[in-house]
Order: structure tokens, then C-alpha cells, then sequence
């Protein structure tokens, strides 16, 4: 039996193996290699990507120390402030400390009545209607007691008129609004269907 190569010099049966060969591995990397290459080409992008992220992770975690004590300086920084101007009333504890106040400077509190807010931009106002009885001298340290609170007092209004007595260390009656201030918190943003 024949094939028709016999006939034939050596060359032409290595060109016609040689363009086998070739239609073969075309085929074979077509098929098969090309979508593979593609397919670590695409997973060599990916592990760039996570790699890229990994660094900037260990940049952030790098940088985390600086940001906790910047944090804890600003959460330091807003305590001091809601002391200055609190977000609540506390109307017990400035009752207290307003009454401390008298008894230490021998005064008859004799009104501690606190009024409506009158609310502002980002604060309210909060007035508080005060009589006192007692003598100037103690007047004068009850107001430089006020002064030394952490918290915003402002003292308006101030009458002071004599007491008609028998006891020298009730002098005077002093009436006056001691006006203090509240921080109004912003409202949360709505998230709803509005906000982007």
C-alpha cells in the first residue's frame, strides 16, 4: 500500500509535518492557551489590585496611632465644650450648685424660677429668674462665684434694693436673670429615599 510520500524527498514530508504542527498548536492555543492567558492575565490584575489595597491598609494602619490620639484630643476638646455650653438643662445640678452658692455667702434664696428657651441658631437661651436677699459684700461674691463656673452664665436685668430689717447680713435684695445657654445637637441626616 502506497501513501504517495514515498516518491517524494524528505523535505516535503517535514514542511507538510512542520504545517501539522503548526494548524495544531493554533488550534491548541486558541482553544486552550488564550483563554488560560487571559485568564491569568485578569487574576495578575486582581492581585495587583489587592495588593495596591493591602499597602494602602498598611498605610491606614500606620497612620491609625496618629488618628486615635487625634480623636481622643477632640473627644477632650468637646467635653471641655459641653461643660462650656452643655446639651441638657441639668436644671437639678445648677439648682444645687446655685444654692450651695447662696449658702455660702449667708443669702436667702428667695426665687429660682427658670423660664422658656428662646432658641437660636445652633443654642437656646435659657433664663433663669433669681432673688436673692443679703448684704453687698456677699452680692459681689456670689457674682464672682458665678463666674468661676465651667458653664456660660450671663447675669442681665440686675436691681439691687435695700431691706428694711434688724439683721445686718440682710442688707439688700438683689434680683437679676442668670441667663445660660444650651448647645442645640443637629437633627441626624434622613437617610430615605431623597438622599444621595
Amino acid at each position: 500500500m502506497r501513501t504517495g510520500f514515498e516518491d517524494k524527498p524528505w523535505w516535503v514530508a517535514a514542511l507538510l509535518g512542520l504545517v501539522l504542527g503548526g494548524l495544531i498548536y493554533g488550534v491548541c492555543f486558541h482553544f486552550l492557551l488564550k483563554p488560560k492567558n487571559e485568564e491569568l492575565a485578569s487574576l495578575e490584575r486582581q492581585l495587583q489590585g489587592l495588593q495596591q489595597k493591602i499597602q494602602e491598609g498598611l498605610a491606614a494602619k500606620a497612620q491609625l496611632p496618629r488618628f486615635r490620639e487625634e480623636v481622643r484630643a477632640l473627644e477632650l476638646e468637646l467635653d471641655k465644650l459641653l461643660r462650656i455650653l452643655p446639651a441638657r438643662r441639668n436644671t437639678p445640678q445648677l439648682l444645687r450648685r446655685i444654692r450651695t452658692l447662696t449658702e455660702q455667702g449667708d443669702f436667702d434664696l428667695k426665687r429660682f424660677a427658670p423660664g422658656n428657651f428662646i432658641d437660636q441658631d445652633f443654642y437656646s437661651e435659657w433664663p433663669i429668674s433669681i432673688s436673692l436677699e443679703g448684704s453687698y459684700h456677699n452680692l459681689a461674691l456670689f457674682f464672682d462665684r458665678i463666674s468661676r463656673f465651667s458653664r456660660i452664665i450671663n447675669i442681665e436685668g440686675l436691681t439691687v434694693s435695700a431691706v428694711r430689717g434688724s439683721n445686718p447680713l440682710r442688707s439688700i435684695a438683689a434680683n437679676f436673670n442668670a441667663k445660660t445657654f444650651i448647645y442645640k445637637e443637629p437633627p441626624p441626616p434622613t437617610t430615605g429615599q431623597g438622599a444621595q
